[in-house]
């Protein structure tokens, strides 16, 4: 399943809208100086949405945004940190 992402840079959020529902991921920006570094806080899929891999879509996009703008990350949502442990090639965007 591909799902369209969309960029909430005002509410600090990665998100994509499902048969009406709303799944996302949440952040804050945290580094000073050296670049921004997005802290991803909590990863939501309505309990209606999952088991169709809603999540992985989310947090792969907004960690291929987050390199692609040649920033960084901290992995504070557990499942980002799964997510980030089992695909290596994220690792080198750990802040």
């Amino acid at each position: 399943m591909s799902i369209e992402v969309q960029h909430d840079e005002p509410g600090h959020k990665f998100y994509s809208v499902i048969d009406g529902q709303e799944a996302h991921v949440t952040y804050r920006l945290a580094g000073e100086g050296g670049g921004a570094v997005y802290d991803f806080q909590h990863t939501f899929v309505p309990e209606a949405l999952r088991g169709r891999h809603i999540a992985e879509e989310l947090v792969r996009h907004a960690l291929d945004e987050t390199l692609r703008r040649g920033a960084r990350f901290i992995p504070t949502c557990p499942y980002v940190k799964r997510f980030v442990d089992s695909h290596p090639e994220y690792q080198r965007g750990l802040a």
